[in-house]
């Protein structure tokens, strides 16, 4: 019998060791897989995501890395952080997070998302030699316009309406290819969806990112799936606005992907992605 989404997510959760660090007036949840004795790579999600946006990435590359995975301040299981006007606090309280799971002396790599893109870019500007590289995926707040994505709205929809705005939404911002949306994308988003209290849309059209990663000491690159609808048609753009504040920074596109681009090409993305930390700090 071919496994359920929601038998599948409960499987990989259900293999994760799970620890919580202080956000906020609560907790942060951070899920492990992979050898303790590995490289640590941590991952952050996107905006109004979870864990889960990594769900078809989380058991190719645990095969290589030490993979720490948290749920961001405000979604997921989560609790709010303190109330913020920029993204460096946050980046803080995560950045603090990495050091209790691992110790301030261990190593890491870091790897974000969307919304998690600027988090990491935050965290760079913040860390010191425990950072061993920063790879950004699908950011946007490089000081460039964004193309206008019109989302629908899902809380007040039930049964096939709500189906139908989730397709719409996935279509319009996180997909390129309609058949990647399949009933374990939909089971994503709807928990996402539920599960999302921190609103961070607002940050995605600033310069915070390209300030943030200006000052990062560790070697930082930018992936974008080649149909990244944040990005398309002027990704050129985001490459160039990267390398006047990280000339070194390393860039890579996967064709025919979008902005979700590790789970629409979880095989290319994986290979890429581990590819890029060889080719940058051979390991």
């Amino acid at each position: 019998m071919t496994e359920t989404p929601e038998a599948f997510l409960a499987r990989l959760d259900a293999s994760a060791k799970r620890s919580e660090t202080p956000c906020g007036e609560g907790t942060m949840a951070w899920r492990e897989w992979g050898p303790t004795n590995a490289e640590p790579l941590v991952l952050l999600h996107g905006g109004s995501g979870s864990w889960r946006h990594w769900a078809r990435n989380i058991e190719g590359l645990a095969q290589h890395r030490r993979l720490i995975v948290p749920d961001l301040p405000g979604l997921g299981e989560s609790h709010m952080p303190p109330p913020v006007e920029t993204p460096a606090p946050v980046g803080a309280i995560i950045r603090a997070g990495i050091a209790k799971i691992l110790g301030e002396e261990t190593r890491y790599d870091l790897a974000g998302f969307s919304f998690g893109a600027l988090l990491a870019g935050h965290v760079a500007s913040q860390a010191g030699e425990e950072l061993r590289s920063v790879t950004l995926v699908g950011a946007g707040a490089l000081g460039l316009n964004r193309p206008r994505t019109d989302l629908m709205k899902i809380r007040d929809k039930q049964g096939e309406a709500r189906i139908a705005a989730h397709k719409h939404n996935l279509r319009t911002l996180m997909v390129a290819d309609d058949a990647t949306i399949d009933d374990l994308a939909l089971v994503i988003q709807e928990y996402n969806t539920v599960h999302s209290r921190f609103r961070s849309r607002g940050f995605a059209s600033s310069t915070s990112l390209k300030d943030a990663i200006g000052s990062a000491q560790a070697p930082v690159a930018l992936i974008y799936g080649e149909r990244d609808a944040i990005a398309w048609p002027e990704m050129e753009k985001r490459f160039v606005a990267l390398r006047e504040v990280q000339p070194e920074a390393w860039t890579g596109v996967i064709p025919g992907a979008g902005h979700w681009v590790s789970y629409e090409a979880p095989e290319s993305f994986n290979v890429m992605l581990l590819q890029m930390l060889k080719r940058r700090i051979g390991v």
